[in-house]
């Protein structure tokens, strides 16, 4: 995280309404921070911009508020806050004013996105963690041709640092019949039975 603007801004008081010398630093996550002095030390408060300000007004646009002597009133900024808490501030000229307006307006609308916040969801998601070994034994149901059902316990070796591992499974190998042999024998246990039964009809 990295400085977006740093500077020296008279800030009015809350209470006595005087004008007091700050070192503001304004932070590429959008918080605006404001110290005693440059050796950042004592802050004074913060303001976290695109969830705390609602508006930022400039010059002529500033209300209740007059510019400490010798500074122009172009150069009076104020920052409203939503809890309704407004910061006025006045820079050393215009141009200052302005360059403060434009990056404050950026930081309270553009959205920052950072790496470092995003968690690493890996092990969350698919259930272990990087390690040697083996994994927990699971369960395996194989059925065989004449249908009996058989559990197999089975582990995963762990072999290197890869993200999804296997989960447990179930093999269900379909029951089938070989239909050639099946014929063959209903064939000759058919044939069987008819001449049985053709000769004893003869013999009655």
């Amino acid at each position: 995280m990295a400085f977006v603007k740093s500077g020296w801004l008279l800030r009015q008081s809350t209470i006595l309404k005087r004008w007091k010398k700050n070192w503001f630093d304004l932070w590429s996550d959008g918080h605006l921070i404001y110290y005693d002095d440059q050796t950042r030390q004592s802050i004074e408060d913060k303001v976290h911009m695109p969830v705390d300000c609602i508006n930022i007004r400039t010059g002529h646009e500033c209300r209740d508020i007059q510019p400490p002597d010798g500074r122009p009133r172009d150069g009076l900024l104020q920052i409203v806050c939503r809890d309704g808490k407004t910061i006025s501030l006045c820079a050393e000229s215009t141009d200052d004013c302005l360059a403060w307006k434009f990056t404050l307006q950026d930081s309270r609308t553009n959205t920052v996105s950072c790496l470092w916040r995003t968690p690493a969801l890996f092990h969350q998601v698919y259930g272990y963690g990087p390690y040697s070994g083996a994994y927990p034994a699971g369960t395996q149901v194989v059925y065989a041709a004449n249908g009996q059902a058989y559990a197999v316990p089975y582990q995963y070796p762990y072999a290197g640092p890869y993200v999804q591992q296997p989960a447990n499974q179930v093999v269900i190998r379909e029951r089938y019949r070989d239909n050639d042999s099946d014929l063959a024998l209903g064939m000759l246990a058919g044939a069987a039975t008819g001449m049985a039964l053709g000769s004893l009809f003869w013999v009655f």
